[in-house]
């Protein structure tokens, strides 16, 4: 997504192209990749295992703008998704708000 160019380009991150939201989420988790960050669209069940697997290993996980993932809702839309190293967390979320300023 363009959000992850973005927000690549201000941390000066290597992009590292890989298959479906829980292979991305999981290479955070083994440490092949430090940041996870989606907003094309998803369905709770898109994220829902990746993210509570990433948050019990310790890393951070979030929507985009920095809100809690939110699940078994009326609408099971849920468009973004972050998964970081905690440490990183802060310094993501402000390129985020940056790049979209």
């Amino acid at each position: 997504p363009e959000i992850a160019r973005c927000v690549g380009e201000a941390l000066g991150a290597t992009m590292i192209p890989m298959g479906s939201a829980g292979a991305k989420a999981m290479a955070v988790v083994d440490g092949r990749a430090d940041i996870y960050l989606h907003d094309g669209g998803q369905y709770e069940w898109d994220n829902c295992a990746p993210a509570a697997v990433a948050m019990a290993a310790g890393l951070h996980a979030s929507r985009i703008d920095g809100s809690p993932l939110v699940y078994n809702c009326e609408n099971p839309l849920l468009p973004d998704l972050l998964i970081c190293r905690p440490e990183l967390a802060e310094r993501v979320l402000a390129a985020i708000r940056a790049g979209r300023a």
